[in-house]
């Protein structure tokens, strides 16, 4: 197994025309950086779930789908505006 790794690592290194170890940093690079941005979404998450929470406020996910979608066409579009809500328990 370790040999057909090997092998695969040099075959691709090689279509970029980078040493395998060359090949292999880049890809631990690319790799850490999107851990770094996955972590960063989730903790930016968890405090969007905590200010929901705290506020009891939301906008509905159909509002925001109906709004981006006319954003992108390239309409004005009126954002939609907190409302109350209940969390389920």
């Amino acid at each position: 197994m370790k040999v057909l790794i090997c092998l695969r690592i040099e075959r691709l290194a090689g279509a970029v025309n980078k040493a395998p170890y060359a090949f292999m940093i880049d890809v631990l690079s690319q790799e850490a950086d999107r851990a770094d941005l996955r972590e960063g979404f989730a903790a930016h998450a968890a405090v969007s779930e905590m200010e929901t929470m705290e506020s009891g406020k939301a906008v509905p996910l159909r509002a925001v789908f109906d709004y981006l979608v006319a954003r992108v066409a390239g309409k004005s579009a009126r954002r939609t505006r907190e409302r109350a809500w209940r969390a389920s328990k």
